[in-house]
């Protein structure tokens, strides 16, 4: 039986809820008057950063207005594959809180960022081909999230020198948490604010670092929401699934993963399960329309064997080149095929919410136009499929006409050509991808004035399809492997003598 964790000492146990509030509040008054150094609030719509949101519109609404001068920014950062419930609450919610501080007169302001198109998690998965992230392959979390808060940030200390990152992070969170937090205070500045390890001219300021969960859900419910919204229904959305915690802002590597939180990604393979979402789908009713997503993340996660991706994966990593691990080739990008697969069943997954989600939900986008153009350039241009086959995919999983628009002549071939072209190559897939790719370069250099890079594209083109078939890849792979091996053992046998003499020379001259 597993051990009960002990319970974290309450932080209003020794001057008591009214006056623990109270003194934050001057806290963070002092503090926001001390200086120029404009705030910024990182907000996930969860419990954490719900209340340190919560303080801080307090704390400023105290304020004589003349006094609110400093700029405070709330910024949350949108993955596109959040869990749905929770994307609606959040983007709800930043509406509410900027039209309510506008009103009282708060220097506050509400920004939703979100990754830009060429770096979002499907464009990368099903554009690029990257495999669904693992633990030894976690390609997400930077692109996501740590990205655009980052930039944010950025331009805020670009624009005003300084910025002081307000957050809901707790040391009751984890111990590995709380040991990075006791870490950076050692090294505070000044009084509550520790330096922005990964962000220079930044601090973070973390008002309820020590707080419990259970003084958390009593500041929610015992103070009233300032920008309207009610907590009792944050409370609700809690309950509806397992796991405790939430998705913070993800500014820098030592946060928590998300995917080991209760509002995450629906999308995360880094957890065995998504308990969240399969709790509200057991939990209410209402939440079926959500079971296509649960599925299709399952299918994402493949099974913990060696092989059990590898039949939809390419056997060339993706600048072409093949690897060995054990003598097998370490598998590399999503083939065309799966590719196309994982398109049609996020598409088919949208028509499903759609038709039966809430009405709320029914203009849900799963993914973007942005994001269907992006990969749809990196299949034709950087992939040289020039079939073109994304719009007729999202025609045949949505029923409606690709919505948009046309790609030159000169990237593109007809459908006709291109089954002519696979017949001539009597179904040889490494043959068929080369020339279809050598037609692509032709098409699209010969309209240009200047044919810089053709020849390095021609040579890049040999290099990924010039095997006969996979075998003859790994074949060639491990001569090559073991001519290296050669020629290294070679190398260190002829510098032995001159390695010797220079160790007696040494000798000599001690």
């Amino acid at each position: 039986m597993a051990a009960k964790k002990p319970q974290r000492n309450s932080a209003f146990a020794e001057a008591g809820f009214k006056n623990t509030i109270k003194a934050l509040k001057q806290e963070i008054v002092d503090l926001y008057l001390s200086d120029e150094i404009p705030w910024v609030i990182g907000y996930s719509g969860g419990k954490d950063s719900t209340a340190v949101l919560q303080l801080v519109w307090l704390a400023l609404a105290g304020l004589p207005e003349d006094e609110r001068s400093k700029p405070v920014y709330v910024i949350s950062t949108d993955t596109l594959v959040e869990n749905p419930v929770v994307a609606l609450w959040v983007s709800k919610s930043l509406d509410r809180m900027g039209s309510h501080a506008a009103d009282q007169g708060l220097p506050l302001t509400a920004h939703r960022l979100t990754p830009a198109p060429e770096n979002t998690f499907w464009v990368n998965l099903i554009g690029r081909g990257y495999p669904a992230p693992r633990p030894k392959f976690r390609w997400c979390t930077e692109r996501l999230k740590i990205n655009p808060s980052t930039q944010f940030i950025s331009s805020v200390v670009q624009k005003h020198g300084e910025a002081i990152l307000v957050l809901g992070t707790r040391k009751a969170e984890s111990t590995a948490r709380a040991k990075v937090m006791e870490r950076f205070e050692q090294k505070r500045v000044r009084d509550r604010l520790s330096p922005n390890g990964g962000l220079p001219n930044s601090y973070v300021y973390s008002p309820i670092e020590d707080w419990s969960n259970d003084d958390v859900w009593m500041f929610l419910m015992q103070v009233g929401n300032p920008w309207g919204y009610n907590n009792k229904d944050l409370l609700t959305m809690y309950q509806g699934a397992s796991a405790d915690g939430e998705c913070p802002l993800v500014v820098d590597t030592t946060t928590p993963s998300c995917g080991d939180s209760r509002f995450g990604c629906w999308v995360c393979t880094l957890v065995e399960k998504d308990k969240s979402m399969h709790a509200m789908i057991q939990n209410d009713e209402e939440k079926e329309w959500m079971l296509p997503l649960l599925e299709l993340r399952n299918r994402l996660d493949p099974p913990k064997t060696p092989d059990a991706d590898r039949p939809i994966r390419d056997f060339r990593r993706m600048n072409g080149a093949v690897q060995l691990y054990n003598d097998r080739p370490i598998p590399g990008p999503y083939k065309q095929e799966a590719r196309e697969m994982w398109l049609r069943q996020v598409l088919e997954a949208q028509r499903h919410i759609r038709e039966n989600g809430p009405e709320e939900v029914c203009y849900i986008e799963l993914i973007t136009l942005e994001e269907l153009e992006e990969i749809r350039r990196i299949w034709v241009v950087e992939k040289h499929e020039i079939e073109d086959t994304l719009p007729r995919v999202y025609e045949d999983a949505t029923g409606d006409a690709y919505p948009g628009g046309s790609l030159d002549d000169n990237l593109v071939m007809g459908a006709t050509e291109m089954e002519l072209l696979r017949e001539i190559c009597n179904d040889d897939e490494l043959h068929f991808q080369l020339v279809r790719e050598l037609l692509s370069i032709e098409k699209r250099h010969k309209s240009m004035l200047r044919r810089a890079g053709l020849f390095d594209a021609l040579e890049s083109s040999f290099y990924r399809n010039f095997y006969e078939d996979e075998d003859d890849a790994v074949q060639r792979a491990r001569l090559r492997r073991d001519a290296l091996g050669e020629a290294k053992e070679r190398a260190t046998d002829e510098l032995a003598p001159v390695e010797a003499s220079s160790s007696l020379i040494d000798e000599a001259c001690k």
